[in-house]
């Protein structure tokens, strides 16, 4: 019987084909997407879970974003440092300075000014030179994608000479940090540099980056921080999330990706559920003639389940194989990069291709089980 059900599915070669095109486009559409989405959220984050030194962040209590930060003072620092628990405190600076070539190619950059003593929330993959080079005067590290903004040809070099707001800066080292949300050039300096190139203002330093003392929860240290000294604390996740949760609030992103998505879903249940449905009705008369010679109706909801599992495997692996060739292409892309095809994704995409060839099942089994087998030789 099963010969027969395959028989019958592949018979039509147009609806076979049609079935399996159409949940191969719903799988490659939904895997796509959440996996873009996913993605975007994620480099919205990117600076602050590049940071692994430090499990705390410390930032003024009306600070809703990452992108966004009010500086705190001096003494700020100090009260975090008195708190019991904590090991050490050291300052993190964050700004958006204009980076220059000597070409006169400029961009706005993403400065990451890091403790001079320290250099905790350095990035942990370095390309070219060494992180202990930022101990030099004037020196900088880029991320690889920035290098390329300014310098598209040629191989990575060390030594290049930028202006950041008008005051010298010497490349000593190319990273490979997190993709940010927005598509600057990351660079990291000392603290006592970024002040620097930033210019002069009362209050410069964006976050306070902590470490517990051994056997201090985490989220313990931040309830007492913020008891003692009035500021806000946070774990990496919680400000990871809290930031996520900013652009899913204030931004077009859930909304657009929202709507592509649940396309995908309509395409899918109701272009392949239908098609599926409709080719039962044209081989009912098969199915009646089964029912006719003996075949239980068992077996024959045993044969529609198979032909169902057979086209949404099918569907699924092509527009999963579609699906993972299109990021390959697009990771080396500067713009796309760090965004991948998610197991996650897949995993999701796989319940909802179940779930609309499970409806389309159960519409043509119902169909197929009134079915008198008499009505196969009427007329």
């Amino acid at each position: 019987m099963n010969f027969v059900a395959l028989t019958m599915l592949t018979g039509d070669r147009s609806k076979y084909f049609g079935l399996v095109f159409a949940i191969a486009f719903s799988t490659m559409l939904l895997e796509n997407q959440v996996s873009i989405f996913a993605g975007i959220l994620q480099r919205t984050t990117s600076q602050i879970v590049d940071v692994t030194d430090a499990p705390i962040w410390v930032m003024d209590p009306r600070t809703e974003y990452a992108e966004e930060v009010k500086p705190l003072n001096s003494n700020a620092l100090l009260r975090v440092r008195g708190v019991s628990g904590v090991r050490w405190a050291v300052p993190l600076f964050k700004g958006i300075p204009r980076l220059q070539a000597p070409d006169g190619r400029f961009r706005q950059a993403i400065l990451m000014g890091l403790d001079d003593s320290t250099l905790v929330g350095a990035p942990r993959r370095m390309l070219l030179g060494s992180i202990e080079s930022l101990q030099g005067p004037d020196a900088i590290i880029m991320d690889r994608a920035g290098y390329r903004f300014f310098y598209p040809e040629g191989p990575l070099e060390l030594g290049k000479v930028f202006e950041m707001n008008d005051r010298r800066a010497k490349l000593v080292g190319i990273a490979e940090p997190s993709a940010p949300f927005a598509t600057f050039p990351v660079v990291f300096s000392r603290y006592s540099e970024a002040l620097r190139y930033v210019g002069p203002e009362r209050n410069l330093m964006s976050f306070i980056l902590v470490k517990p003392r051994d056997g201090v929860a985490p989220e313990e240290l931040c309830r007492k921080i913020e008891r003692t000294t009035r500021l806000r604390a946070a774990t990496t996740e919680q400000f990871a999330r809290q930031t996520i949760g900013y652009y899913l609030r204030n931004t077009g992103i859930p909304v657009n990706f929202g709507i592509t998505i649940a396309l995908a879903f309509i395409v899918g249940a109701v272009v392949a559920g239908q098609t599926f449905y409709m080719f039962t009705l044209d081989n009912l008369r098969y199915f009646g003639a089964l029912k006719a010679i003996g075949v239980t109706d068992g077996r024959l909801t045993g044969m529609i389940v198979l032909q169902a599992l057979v086209v949404a495997g099918l569907g699924f692996a092509i527009g999963t194989g579609l699906c993972a060739g299109y990021f390959e292409v697009t990771l080396q892309k500067t713009a796309t990069r760090g965004i991948v095809l998610r197991l996650d994704a897949i995993a999701v995409t796989a319940c909802v291709m179940a779930v609309i060839v499970l409806i389309a099942s159960l519409l043509s089994i119902r169909r197929v089980l009134v079915l008198e087998p008499a009505a196969v030789f009427r007329g």
